[in-house]
């Protein structure tokens, strides 16, 4: 093995060495588990490469600098033994992590994430799965072995010249240039190259099918991008199987005797339109569409933030973690989703985002959640409509869309989000003092974006899809524009329009008081068209007699169900208020009403233990 006398390159030699092990792993990962997967492509073989690229940059970084910091200490053997010896072991336990997945990979369907690595509840029992592992699958340990006999073997040494180097003013300017240099290039490459977000784990969707994901990712990225989301989520036993069966399971099984009614399905998500904003001069033209339309009078948003509702709406999936599920560890889960239930029943299928690709990283859940095509900033084709800060107006957009929808083959299911009512609020100049600015810096573009929509349907109208169409229409989230007190209560802060509108079915309307949210939308939909299937769906039907509406915000989970409304935290009931007499929430009924406490517990426990399991355990889908 060739000996180094440059620190720098010695590091460089023994980083694409790595990488090197990293491409033995994933052959083996790829050849134990071919069955599992699509067919390999070279597109898949470039994103392995730049997901590897990255973790080894992580991995490797607090070894680049010492190998490269100007100074005349790293020229000692000593320093140079420790620095070999730790760069082995460190590595050696993130490659022995990608072998564990090259097995563990069967059970979980992903890679291990941190939080699987540091599961609660298993620190008594690894130990003994660590030797049964070893002895059904002792192929994986011999491989493992011999390959870290290769690594250490090929890991060269640095080699002293045995004299005392003279370290000069011109050495020590040149050692910083190398040294600054490389600690930029690696940066980059851990993160992933230039682009305005660092890689993720639901990054792995842009360079294959859902399928193929876990080739592209490996284990120590995905241990790495999920240290820092302790909390996620962990699994809870408030109930036996049996108990928690009786109390809430989420298999949903839609039967019928009618023929499926294919009709188009068009789901407009309205940013920040929350409750506050509805019947208050900014939004005429959704106020109007209210009154012909099945409009949920308590509809809930099932987060905070923009990311968290399309998950929620297209898969009906709750946003019940700290971090948002398309940037969580379980992102690539399989999931049922609205695309792939009605691709099977003959729906071509798009989604529509006026942000520049990327953004919310939409256009990978997209892809994750099956949808066929994807269409941002980039794909937009028609006037120059940029807002000049992060996408296209929506007046454009809208009409893009429109245009779109006209060439589809039909049926189709669409989805589109708007943005101009999103930070910076910005408006185009031409319609500079014709909507009215409100009280808050939300209320113009709000009002922009009711035009927006009205002149879609004045577009709409005139196409021969519109009457065989279904649109539904949520707000992804309440804006921070609510003045009155009810608006900020932990029921209105969650409180939004949805409504169903089928100008095919004028009977279709009127107005429904029961707890209606976004992961409703999914099953509702899927129950009207009278398609036939089992899923699993933590939402409920419009046809459902049940009343529950289930939402999560720092720490707490809140519950409405009826007239009461929950709120949960630290494994306990922290507040019971009727919702309805007392709307801003001033009276505890935890005490006075036991039974009430005690029954919508039992069921929002239930929710959580159902929830954390089925996504810990990715078993999201039938």
């Amino acid at each position: 093995m060739k000996n180094y006398t440059s620190s720098l390159k010695l590091f460089l030699y023994r980083y694409f060495l790595i990488f090197l092990i990293y491409q033995i792993c994933n052959i083996f990962f790829y050849t134990l588990n071919a069955k599992y997967f699509d067919h390999v492509t070279v597109q898949n073989i470039i994103g392995s490469a730049l997901f590897d690229f990255s973790a080894i940059s992580y991995i490797t970084f607090v070894f680049l600098i010492a190998h490269a910091v100007p100074g005349n200490f790293k020229y000692r053997q000593t320093y140079q033994t420790v620095l070999k010896i730790s760069f082995f072991s460190i590595n050696l336990l993130f490659i022995a992590a990608n072998f564990i997945d090259i097995i563990y990979f069967r059970f979980t369907g992903r890679r291990s994430t941190f939080s699987m690595i540091t599961a609660k509840g298993m620190e008594k029992e690894a130990l003994g799965l660590l030797f049964s592992f070893a002895k059904e699958f002792w192929y994986i340990l011999l491989l493992f072995s011999i390959l870290s006999v290769f690594f250490w073997k090929s890991i060269p040494n640095f080699k002293n010249k045995n004299e005392i180097r003279s370290f000069t003013k011109e050495k020590f300017l040149k050692q910083s240039f190398y040294f600054l240099t490389s600690v930029f290039l690696l940066l980059i490459v851990g993160r992933g190259g230039f682009q305005k977000k660092p890689l993720r784990i639901v990054d792995a969707a842009k360079y294959s099918s859902l399928n193929n994901a876990p080739l592209i990712l490996n284990t120590p990225f995905c241990i790495l991008k999920t240290i820092s989301q302790k909390g996620d989520i962990e699994k809870v036993n408030y109930f036996n199987k049996k108990d928690l069966d009786s109390i809430y399971k989420p298999i949903l099984s839609f039967k019928n005797n009618r023929a499926v009614n294919k009709k188009n399905v068009v789901i407009i998500i309205l940013e920040s339109f929350g409750n506050e904003n509805i019947s208050k001069k900014q939004t005429p033209f959704l106020d109007s569409l209210i009154t012909k339309s099945y409009y949920f009078k308590n509809g809930f948003a099932n987060g905070k933030v923009s990311i968290d509702a399309v998950p929620s709406i297209i898969s009906s999936i709750p946003s019940l973690m700290n971090n948002s599920f398309i940037i969580s560890s379980y992102s690539l889960n399989k999931t049922n989703s609205l695309p792939k239930i009605l691709k099977k029943e003959g729906y071509t299928t798009s989604f529509f985002h006026g942000a520049f690709n990327g953004s919310q990283n939409f256009n990978q859940y997209a892809k994750a959640a099956g949808f066929e095509k994807y269409y941002g900033k980039d794909e937009y084709v028609g006037p120059e409509a940029f807002d000049g800060k992060w996408g296209i107006f929506d007046e454009e957009f809208l009409q893009f869309f429109a245009d779109k929808l006209s060439s589809f083959k039909e049926p189709f299911f669409s989805s589109i989000f708007t943005i101009s009512s999103h930070n910076p609020y910005k408006i185009p100049e031409r319609y500079k003092n014709k909507f009215p600015k409100g009280t808050t810096v939300v209320h113009e573009s709000i009002a922009y974006t009711d035009y927006a929509l009205q002149l879609f349907f004045e577009n709409a109208k005139k196409q021969k899809w519109y009457n065989n169409t279904l649109f539904v229409i949520s707000a992804d989230h309440t804006s921070s524009s609510g003045e009155l007190e009810i608006d900020k209560t932990n029921i209105g802060k969650f409180h939004i329009p949805i409504l169903f509108f089928d100008p095919g079915n004028p009977n279709f309307s009127g107005v429904d008081e029961k707890n209606f949210q976004q992961i409703d939308i999914m099953p509702s939909i899927i129950d009207y068209l009278g398609i036939k299937t089992d899923l699993i769906c933590f939402g409920k039907s419009f046809k459902s007699n049940q009343n529950f509406a289930v939402f999560y915000l720092q720490g707490i989970y809140h519950c409405v169900q009826d007239d009461y409304y929950l709120a949960f935290a630290n494994n306990q009931v922290i507040g019971l208020y009727n919702w309805k007499k007392d709307p801003l929430l001033k009276n505890n009924l935890q005490t006075q009403n036991t039974f009430k406490t005690i029954e919508i517990s039992f069921f929002l426990k239930a929710y959580i233990q159902n929830f954390n399991e089925r996504v810990i355990d990715n078993k999201l889908s039938i």
